[in-house]
């Protein structure tokens, strides 16, 4: 099953103070926007989601068909087919992605100790 690229979304309640110390671990802006309340930090191929207001606890996340660039992959496994193999093999969904769609979706699922994991295809 191919996930894409991998990162951490992260609950924060001053995204000006943790982008100062995600900066200070030698991330940098990569994406987003402050005045919507959220910024992609990226250290080499490390990316960390900062979002102020938008979800209560932290958010392991995959993209699929993106790769730690955000360049589009050749290819990739489709947001629908890894929900529907998740599916066969018993794995509860928390939100499902519509499969009779195309294009950007996604859906989340928790793993064992209750983490959130989304799965969000952009493409």
């Amino acid at each position: 099953m191919k996930l894409g690229a991998f990162s951490v979304s992260l609950s924060v309640k001053d995204l000006n103070a943790s982008k100062e110390f995600y900066e200070a671990l030698g991330f940098k802006v990569f994406a987003g926007n402050i005045k919507q309340n959220y910024l992609i930090m990226k250290n080499e191929d490390s990316l960390i989601g900062l979002f102020q207001g938008m979800f209560e606890n932290n958010i392991l996340t995959f993209n699929p068909g993106w790769d730690q660039n955000a360049d589009t992959l050749a290819n990739y496994d489709d947001v629908r087919n890894i929900q529907q193999t998740l599916k066969e093999k018993g794995i509860s969904l928390v939100t499902e992605a519509d499969e009779n769609t195309t294009g950007p979706a996604s859906f989340m699922v928790m793993d064992p100790d209750g983490n959130t994991i989304l799965i969000d295809q952009h493409i």
